[in-house]
């Protein structure tokens, strides 16, 4: 009797943290932008800390937009797939890869990419800054093959749209949070904001994302934002995942000289 009235009494459990998988640690990068130097840094401090860590499993997604905007992102892609070559690294497609694929079917399509940060782009591909002032859309249009090899182009094209691991699930914008995971659109994984941003909801899990600048990381506790706007910032954001805890690591920009990386707390 006085057992179940001090039952009835006592505080309900705390609530169960979300988990990644026993064993695994896995680190998201944001929206890098053609910033390679930022991206070097959080590998190279990545790379140490898988190195302090042996035994453990670790996985590494990046949240999309590797490109456009910043200087380098032929840099950022030929990075991403010599590290695919030692280390397990999953790249998901944000709207920017999807803006820089379409520039090669239409030149109206080209048009809308360049305004969106693609002359970066295609800078970092070896267009002149001259070429790229005095040629016009049609011109630009005929050298882009020439310009971005097939290989990778269909190296892009093969981007995920999302990947799950245990409580969480990664995607580049968001989710349609009307629509079970297993239904949702391309389209919205990859340009999703409002609808998304605005659910105050449960959702089915824990949704880790980019697309949308923060200041700082945004964990709302049904998702957790981490573009941290790299390309104007100089800040390159990186959410780590093992167990139940979370914590952060961010590449910054520093006056020209090279990037240092901090360790966060609890995101």
């Amino acid at each position: 009797m006085f057992e179940r009235i001090r039952a009835f009494f006592s505080p309900p459990p705390p609530p169960r943290l979300p988990t990644v998988p026993d064993g695994r640690r896995y680190y998201a990068i944001g929206d890098i932008h053609g910033r390679l130097d930022l991206f070097d840094a959080l590998i190279a401090a990545i790379e140490a800390e898988i190195a302090a860590a042996p035994g453990l499993d670790h996985r590494i997604i990046l949240l999309g937009d590797l490109v456009d905007r910043g200087p380098d992102s032929a840099g950022v892609i030929a990075r991403t797939k010599a590290w695919q070559q030692t280390r397990k690294v999953r790249v998901l497609a944000g709207n920017h890869e999807e803006m820089f694929l379409a520039a090669f079917e239409k030149p109206e399509a080209l048009r809308h990419f360049l305004k969106h940060g693609g002359r970066e782009t295609l800078l970092s591909y070896g267009l002149s800054t001259k070429q790229l002032a005095t040629l016009d859309l049609e011109a630009i249009f005929a050298r882009l093959p020439k310009l971005v090899t097939q290989a990778t182009r269909d190296y892009i094209a093969g981007f995920e749209t999302m990947i799950r691991a245990g409580d969480y699930v990664f995607v580049h914008a968001g989710i349609d949070p009307s629509c079970p995971l297993s239904e949702q659109k391309r389209s919205d994984l990859l340009w999703i904001r409002e609808r998304f941003l605005s659910h105050e909801g449960p959702l089915e899990k824990v949704v880790v994302h980019g697309h949308t600048i923060f200041q700082r990381v945004m964990d709302c506790g049904n998702r957790i934002g981490i573009d941290t706007g790299a390309f104007r910032s100089g800040v390159l954001t990186a959410l780590v995942l093992e167990g139940d805890q979370r914590r952060i690591l961010q590449a910054r920009a520093n006056d020209g000289r090279p990037a240092e990386v901090f360790h966060g707390d609890r995101a």
